[in-house]
């Protein structure tokens, strides 16, 4: 959309280099990129000053961000037909609490290189897509993914109802969650 951006500019806040952009944005966003850059949108008429004192509020999380993108960069990727093997593997343990849901056939099950997911599922298509990240996981989160990315066959979006689909069929999902963003 054009006027939409405004050229960004780099910036320090507490020791952290961010790169701030002017937005269309109700609020402030934040950032950690792949490669460990931060980025910062404000509102267009948001004071620089508060990008400012936002990145150094949240230093600590932002630098513990910025270290985990860079030990994730540095993995390398696992094979694809090993990582489509295991999470088809792991869908068909998972498939049975949903079979009904599923009319009995199970879906089909993807995987590639994501950088914002775990995974996706499409009811339309019978399609869930893991990331291949995910495979270099823990265990039990993999398994979260697995049955959320399954949880959405019978709610397709992230409401109280999701949630507690999800919580039916693994109570510590909050637990296997954080695995993920500490991985």
């Amino acid at each position: 959309m054009a006027g939409n951006k405004a050229a960004a500019q780099q910036r320090q806040a507490g020791g952290v280099c961010y790169e701030l952009a002017r937005r269309r944005v109700k609020n402030l966003n934040l950032r950690v990129r792949s490669d460990g850059t931060v980025a910062v949108s404000i509102p267009m008429r948001t004071p620089v000053r508060e990008a400012d004192a936002f990145v150094l509020a949240h230093r600590d999380w932002i630098e513990a961000a910025v270290q985990r993108q860079l030990r994730r960069a540095a993995r390398p990727l696992p094979d694809r037909e090993a990582a489509l093997a295991h999470f088809t593997a792991l869908s068909r343990q998972v498939f049975p609490a949903f079979a009904g849901a599923l009319g009995g056939r199970m879906p089909v099950v993807k995987v590639r290189a994501m950088t914002s997911r775990w995974g996706v599922c499409a009811p339309a298509k019978r399609q869930i897509t893991f990331a291949l990240a995910l495979y270099d996981m823990p265990p039990e989160a993999q398994l979260y993914v697995v049955v959320h990315e399954f949880c959405h066959f019978l709610v397709p979006n992230h409401s109280p109802a999701f949630w507690a689909e999800v919580e039916k069929r693994l109570p510590d999902w909050k637990a296997r969650r954080r695995l993920l963003r500490e991985g």
